[in-house]
């Protein structure tokens, strides 16, 4: 079968087999041999809150510590890596293999010439025998899953290895990069991230005026670091990816503005996103925030505010190196008047 036919036919197994639970305790279950599909995982759990945590193929993912609400989004890396966009794990016992290829040789639509080497390397020896049948409880069958979000992504083709065996507690053939490690699942859990909006508070709120500096915060309580956990329950492997804000980014909408400081990025120092203007400090300058120094006229200006999130993981067996950090932004009006002076 061409490798693009095997991809397809992966992707739409992947699609059909998407669970989502509402708990933060959702464990797979997930034994080849057992109930459904070889590609399929299944998940239990008590649905006691809005938590999700969801499975994607043999990877579960706890969402317990993400960020939510309705504003919260994933993060953009800083630098052009993006996780990976499909991976190698363990998918079938040698029963469900069976059922899973036999139906596509009987078809003939593969072509004989395929379906014979097909026949060679599961059933006749060359190098597998009877689908590894004597050794069903000592391993796996592995093969490639397209990652959720990325089915159309050129590098989903990358995984066009044919289906192979692995015994339990050996590692996968080391010709495979796209096998599943602690440090794929936490580029994998990199992708499930999600932080809170940043939209930012200002003083004054709404409208400003011309030349008059305008604090900016953020309410802190929402921003603390985030985490999302990703596992392969069967092979015992896990990793945590977190996700900490380490500064705020003040993009004012227009030329005809100064932002303090004059980088226009925000420390976060001491758990604190810039501060909350108060009384008496009229005659300041904020510590973040935006001067700007003509009015929008009838319209407003975009204000956008974006936090750097710096991310790092720890996983089965090691302390991984820290990962890309990853921005997210968003967009608020900002209306500006000019002062009006009365002459009597």
């Amino acid at each position: 079968m061409p490798a693009m036919t095997r991809n397809a036919t992966r992707v739409a197994l992947l699609a059909g087999v998407l669970v989502f639970v509402n708990c933060p305790n959702a464990w797979a279950d997930f034994t080849p041999g057992g109930k459904g599909t070889g590609s399929e995982t299944q998940v239990e759990g008590q649905r006691k809150d809005k938590t999700l945590s969801a499975t994607a193929g043999a990877v579960v993912f706890d969402r317990s510590k993400n960020g939510s609400g309705d504003s919260a989004g994933p993060v953009v890396s800083t630098t052009t890596w993006t996780p990976p966009a499909c991976y190698y794990a363990p998918k079938y016992s040698p029963d469900q293999l069976q059922k899973y290829l036999e139906p596509i040789w009987s078809a003939e639509s593969t072509g004989s010439q395929w379906d014979l080497e097909q026949r060679k390397r599961y059933v006749n020896g060359e190098p597998y025998k009877d689908f590894n049948k004597d050794k069903a409880d000592k391993g796996y069958w592995w093969d490639s899953y397209v990652t959720q979000g990325r089915e159309g992504d050129p590098g989903a083709l990358d995984c066009d290895k044919p289906i192979f065996w692995v015994d339990k507690g050996d590692p996968p053939p080391a010709n495979i990069p796209e096998a599943i490690t602690p440090k794929m699942l936490a580029q994998l859990a990199y992708a499930e991230i999600r932080v809170p909006s940043t939209k930012v508070d200002l003083a004054p709120a709404g409208t400003t005026k011309v030349n008059l500096p305008t604090w900016a915060w953020l309410d802190t309580a929402k921003f603390k670091p985030v985490s999302v956990t990703a596992r392969v329950p069967l092979l015992g492997v896990s990793a945590t990816t977190t996700a900490e804000p380490v500064s705020l980014k003040i993009e004012p909408g227009t030329e005809d503005a100064t932002t303090y400081p004059a980088s226009g990025v925000c420390a976060i120092k001491g758990g604190r996103i810039g501060e909350a203007y108060a009384k008496g400090k009229s005659d300041e300058t904020p510590p973040c925030g935006v001067q700007y120094l003509r009015s929008s006229g009838d319209g407003s200006y975009k204000l956008r505010a974006t936090i750097t999130w710096k991310i790092h993981w720890t996983g089965t067996g090691n302390t991984g190196d820290d990962l890309p950090d990853g921005t997210f932004g968003a967009e608020q009006d900002v209306v500006v008047q000019e002062i009006q002076a009365v002459n009597r």
